[in-house]
């Protein structure tokens, strides 16, 4: 679509962010080029989409006030009927990723459904990186309620209990974590390292 003057394509490998690729496009790639990246999305477990359980690969994100359509591969005008949910979802934590919180949660905020467990979660993650840990919390807690064997969420939860000095309140989610997904999986990894005084997710 012309109406975006330029489109940013993140790649992502697997478990790491250091591949970021920043691509510059005009109206070529609007008119229908590039797709995704490679899996995951770094640090803190790769989100999935919730319709495949396949993770986030396409880390393509667009100017403020548009969205990236995976299915139309463009940036399409930021609305509410823009896309379904589960998509939106997915692109505002695309948004994340690329560090753009308030504009994630502008997204979240044109859902149909906003309480779903991964639209809290992403919505948790994004308000915690803005620094309001308790408010972030709050809604890790409302996922949790709804889905006991989210493991990201679970992550990320006790990531938020780390920067509030809980450690206590940590360790009970790394072992919640540890029987969900045994040790060798990337959110009992990542908690483990912010536990351990590492960067946190």
């Amino acid at each position: 679509m012309a109406h975006s003057s330029s489109t940013f394509r993140r790649r992502l490998t697997l478990g790491s962010l250091s591949a970021v690729l920043f691509l510059s496009v005009g109206a070529a790639f609007a008119a229908g080029g590039g797709g995704g990246g490679g899996g995951g999305s770094g640090g803190g477990g790769g989100a999935s989409d919730d319709k495949t359980g396949k993770p986030i690969t396409d880390m393509t994100t667009c100017d403020k006030g548009y969205v990236w359509s995976v299915k139309r591969k463009k940036c399409v005008k930021m609305k509410a009927d823009a896309m379904p949910d589960d998509d939106m979802a997915n692109y505002a934590w695309v948004l994340t990723k690329a560090k753009r919180y308030d504009e994630a949660l502008e997204v979240l905020d044109l859902l149909h459904d906003p309480a779903t467990p991964k639209a809290l979660n992403f919505r948790g993650y994004a308000t915690r990186k803005l620094g309001r840990t308790d408010e972030g919390i709050g809604y890790y807690l409302k996922s949790v309620q709804l889905d006991p064997n989210y493991v990201q969420v679970r992550e990320y939860l006790g990531e938020a209990y780390v920067i509030k000095g809980r450690r206590d309140l940590a360790q009970q989610q790394l072992d919640t974590i540890k029987k969900l997904c045994g040790t060798s999986c990337e959110e009992f990894e990542d908690l483990q390292a912010a536990m351990d005084g590492k960067d946190e997710s």
